[in-house]
């Protein structure tokens, strides 16, 4: 028996395919961007690239493109969210100590209040 490619069981690559209804926000052929499905502001989606990546610490030389894609695809998100003037939080999880709960890089566009720094 052969291992379970983890992409057939990634909830964003089962997102990214269609599997799992999402609010899409943004999709083009290189990130997918959805509604967090238990957000912290009024603003809460979640920028992840197509090619399934586990987390930023998996991340190589290779993968610039798609992470330049995700900031792209935050400023335009922002942009029509209604942020961009007022002022928005960009956060990626890495590893189980950081709260990160799905083992697919995302990150997390955050705005539509008052953030606190530090967070908590």
């Amino acid at each position: 028996m052969g291992s379970v490619d983890p992409r057939e069981e990634c909830i964003f690559c089962r997102i990214i395919r269609g599997e799992i209804p999402s609010e899409i926000v943004l999709r083009n052929r290189q990130v997918v961007a959805f509604r967090d499905i238990s957000p912290v502001a009024s603003t809460h989606v979640l920028i992840v690239p197509v090619a399934h990546v586990v987390d930023a610490a998996h991340l190589s030389g290779t993968d610039g493109e798609s992470l330049a894609a995700m900031f792209v695809a935050a400023r335009e998100i922002a942009e029509s969210e209604g942020v961009a003037e007022s002022g928005f939080r960009l956060v990626y999880n890495v590893g189980e100590d950081a709260g990160n709960t799905v083992a697919h890089l995302h990150m997390h566009l955050i705005g539509g209040r008052l953030l606190s720094w530090p967070p908590g």
